[in-house]
């Protein structure tokens, strides 16, 4: 597993279940926005009702690297209840 302060990640874990929260850098904050963007211009472009299949692979490829950079720029994801489950 990936060690390191917290200060370094651009995505802390969430409090409460597995995953990560909102951005706390702006580096976090530039890869969400471009994110959005790209989802929407996805949709906006390939209209899903007539292009489903290019519609699908444009956002999947699209989360997929989203995951991605979360993974490699994030707190190492694990299951967590909160309280004193936060270190």
């Amino acid at each position: 597993m990936r060690t390191g302060s917290p200060e370094k990640y651009w995505f802390p874990a969430k409090r409460y279940g597995w995953g990560w929260g909102v951005p706390t850098k702006w580096q976090g904050w530039v890869v969400l926005t471009v994110y959005v963007i790209t989802v929407l211009l996805v949709g906006y472009l390939t209209l899903p009702h007539q292009h489903p299949v290019l519609f699908a692979a444009g956002i999947m490829i699209s989360t997929a690297l989203f995951i991605l950079i979360c993974w490699l720029k994030g707190e190492p994801p694990r299951w967590r209840w909160g309280g004193t489950d936060l270190e």
